[in-house]
């Protein structure tokens, strides 16, 4: 298959009504990127701060650290792209197709990830999802298929990853979906989670104080030594969730409105 055909075909994985067409045509080209990007190296890394790179195929580069703070990524190809420590400070990413990057320690503080192309799939797979391990996530905002992928050790706080209205939209993907995925040791705290799908995710000693888990489902979620203090966990499903060694259930919220708490294992 062609690149713009699978492209497209991707981008159709997850696509709704809105218009995908970025507002202006990005200021370089994906020659002019790859050329630069050839030339650089991780010590000397290229600026393109505020750049607009929207739309560009750029799958497979290696970014070699690259500042992308401000810049604008939306609807760009970044398939199998590594932005390993990347500077992607309040860039837009909405709309990308990320199937295979790496983002592991990247700052992607304050940035947009809205709808991405993660996977070929609906149900999404470890193996084409991206990475984040390491990453800074801090007052992101994230939606999308996010399903076996690696947050281990990010630094999340106070990230969103809930529906626009927090009831879900009215197509085929209506909440984030982080079904088995990596959150060891992250640090989750004061993080929007309501409505998140977290099943057989791995929690273990993650940071979740006053985060919002409300109706998020954790059905045998792995949340052994993580941090509750302070969570909001009214109506979320707790069938099979694994809460040995879990700190500060006593304040959390909302454990009264759990559904299957009876079916945690401790």
């Amino acid at each position: 298959m062609t690149r713009p055909s699978r492209s497209l075909l991707l981008a159709a994985v997850i696509a709704v009504a809105a218009p995908l067409t970025p507002a202006q045509a990005a200021d370089l080209t994906a020659r002019q990127v790859t050329e630069e990007l050839y030339a650089a190296s991780p010590s000397a890394p290229l600026d393109f701060s505020g750049r607009n790179l929207s739309g560009l195929d750029l799958a497979g580069l290696a970014f070699k650290q690259a500042r992308l703070a401000k810049a604008n990524l939306f609807g760009a190809d970044l398939t199998g792209a590594d932005l390993t420590g990347a500077d992607l400070r309040a860039a837009n990413l909405d709309r990308v197709i990320a199937i295979g990057a790496r983002f592991d320690r990247a700052n992607l503080a304050g940035a947009s990830l809205l709808r991405p192309t993660t996977t070929t799939s609906f149900e999404g797979n470890g193996r084409e999802t991206p990475s984040f391990t390491g990453a800074d996530l801090t007052g992101a905002h994230l939606f999308g298929v996010f399903s076996g992928g690696s947050f281990a050790g990010a630094r999340m706080a106070g990230a969103t990853l809930a529906p626009f209205n927090e009831t879900g939209f009215i197509e085929m993907l209506w909440r984030s979906r982080l079904d088995s995925a990596d959150l060891s040791a992250a640090d989750l705290s004061g993080a929007n989670l309501r409505y998140v799908s977290l099943r057989f995710a791995n929690l273990k000693g993650a940071n979740l104080t006053r985060a919002s888990l409300r109706n998020a489902d954790l059905s045998h979620a792995d949340l052994t030594n993580a941090d509750l203090s302070g969570a909001d966990l009214s109506l979320a499903d707790l069938d099979g969730a694994k809460l040995a060694g879990a700190r500060g259930l006593e304040s959390a919220t909302g454990l009264d409105s759990t559904r299957n708490r009876d079916k945690t294992v401790n």
